[in-house]
C-alpha cells in the first residue's frame, strides 16, 4: 500500500491511501508536523507513514458527552471515548428512531459517521446521503464533546 500526503487549498492535509481495488482519501484539518514534512517533500511512503501522519495526543483520555442537537425528526447526542490521546469510539446516546423511515436511515448513517469520525480523529465528517440532518447534528454533538476533550 502506498501513501501520499498533500496540502489542500484550505490549509489541511490530504492523505491518499492507495489500495489494490480502491482508494480512500481522508482530510486532516488538524496541523501535524509529520504530514507537513511529507507534503513539502513530495515523497510517497508506505502505510506505516500514514500512522505517523495521523494526529496524536489531540485529546485528553476519558469519556465526553456532547450536547444534543436537533435533527428534524429527533435529537442526536453522542458520547466520545478517548484513549491514548486518540478518539477511539463514538456512541449515539440519542438519535431519531421513532419512525420506521428514521430507523432505516439512521441505522445506515450512524455506523458510517462513527467510522469516519474515528478515521479523521474529529468531527469533520462527510454528510451521509439521505441523512443530512442526522449528519449535521452528529457533527455538532461530536464537536461539542471533543472541545471538552481537547488537550
Amino acid at each position: 500500500m502506498k501513501t501520499k500526503v498533500q496540502k489542500n487549498k484550505k490549509g489541511g492535509y490530504m492523505v491518499t491511501l492507495g489500495l489494490v481495488a480502491a482508494s480512500a482519501v481522508y482530510v486532516f484539518s488538524q496541523y501535524t508536523p509529520a504530514a507537513q514534512a511529507l507534503a513539502s517533500s513530495g515523497t510517497t511512503s508506505t502505510a506505516s507513514a500514514a500512522a505517523a501522519t495521523a494526529p496524536s495526543g489531540l485529546y485528553n483520555d476519558g469519556t465526553y458527552t456532547g450536547t444534543a442537537y436537533d435533527a428534524l425528526y429527533g435529537s442526536v447526542q453522542v458520547q466520545a471515548t478517548v484513549s491514548g490521546g486518540q478518539l477511539t469510539d463514538v456512541q449515539f446516546l440519542k438519535y431519531p428512531g421513532d419512525r420506521r423511515t428514521s430507523q432505516n436511515i439512521n441505522n445506515r448513517a450512524m455506523s458510517q459517521l462513527k467510522r469516519e469520525a474515528i478515521a479523521v480523529q474529529g468531527s469533520r465528517v462527510n454528510t451521509v446521503s439521505g441523512a443530512t440532518d442526522t449528519s449535521e447534528a452528529f457533527r455538532q454533538s461530536l464537536h461539542s464533546a471533543l472541545i471538552q476533550a481537547q488537550a
